[in-house]
């Protein structure tokens, strides 16, 4: 019984020191594999990089492709460059993707109607990029909305209003909007209204409009400048003024017009209407006027 204990308990201690040598080369063994796709990681960190740099040198050397298709081509490469990188490193570490692939198929369906306004923002990026309707730098109007284009990524188009306002919109409510390029033209017209009292001498405050514009340098001679009356009311006479500038300089000529009209008519002595209310006082018989 002595002799069987002992050969018991030497068998025991056989198999704990095999499992520990086991255990031993299974920590080292994964250790090395970590390094191995931590190396990796680097290295493809840097081909990515590497491949970036040459794309990126290539879309610039091209006329055909605009800022905008440049730096949405850069973005998409760098993600699936990440992805495929990572999924790599996954099936390094013993991870057998096949499985796991086609379960995101499943959940890429899920996802799908989950992220559905996402997409949409992506897929509408796609479409504003190959048509290129405005680069960066461009005036443009998309809806209710307006600015200077001043950044586009995969999901939002940035807007600075003339007053220095910051506009984030959606890919998908600016394409999905008729897009006004005012920097892919050569001129604008700048809409103006100036309104006088009745009775004023109207050839004279057409000759003072005309004399205002011909003093600005942005106000383009061909076409002439449009001064003309629209509308009579019952205490005004309603001009339209529509001179043609250059589009950097339609707000320029705007504020500036609109800034200095109404003293420029005065110093011409034309009246300009303002708001008026008139009481009269009818009194009862037996009563006076109070």
């Amino acid at each position: 019984m002595i002799v069987a204990s002992i050969d018991m308990k030497s068998i025991i201690l056989n198999i704990e020191h095999h499992l520990e040598q086991w255990s031993d080369i299974k920590v080292v063994s994964f250790i090395l594999t970590l390094l191995g796709g931590i190396i990796m990681v680097a290295v493809g960190k840097l081909l990515i990089h590497w491949v970036m740099t040459l794309l990126e040198r290539g879309l610039q050397r091209s006329k055909k492709i605009s800022d905008l298709m440049a730096r949405y081509t850069l973005q998409l490469v760098n993600i699936l460059g990440w992805i495929l990188l990572g999924i790599a490193f996954l099936q390094h570490m013993g991870l057998n993707m096949g499985p796991v692939l086609a379960g995101l198929g499943i959940t890429g369906v899920i996802l799908g109607f989950a992220f559905q306004e996402t997409i949409g923002n992506l897929l509408s990026g796609v479409m504003i990029v190959i048509n290129a309707p405005f680069r960066i730098g461009d005036y443009i109007e998309a809806g209710a909305f307006a600015g200077t284009v001043t950044d586009m990524d995969m999901i939002c188009v940035t807007l600075s209003t003339p007053d220095n306002k910051k506009i984030t919109m959606s890919n998908k409510l600016v394409w999905g909007n008729p897009i006004v390029n005012y920097s892919d033209i050569e001129r604008r017209r700048v809409e103006l209204a100036v309104s006088v009292t009745l009775g004023s001498d109207i050839e004279r405050t057409k000759k003072t409009i005309r004399e205002i514009l011909a003093s600005y340098s942005e106000v383009l001679p061909t076409p002439e400048p449009v001064v003309e009356v629209t509308k009579l009311t019952s205490s005004s006479v309603d001009l339209v003024v529509r001179p043609w500038v250059r589009p950097s300089d339609y707000w320029k000529v705007h504020f500036r017009f609109n800034g200095e009209i109404y003293d420029r008519l005065s110093e011409a002595g034309i009246a300009v209407p303002h708001t008026q209310l008139d009481v009269h006082l009818i009194a009862q018989e037996g009563e006076g006027v109070r």
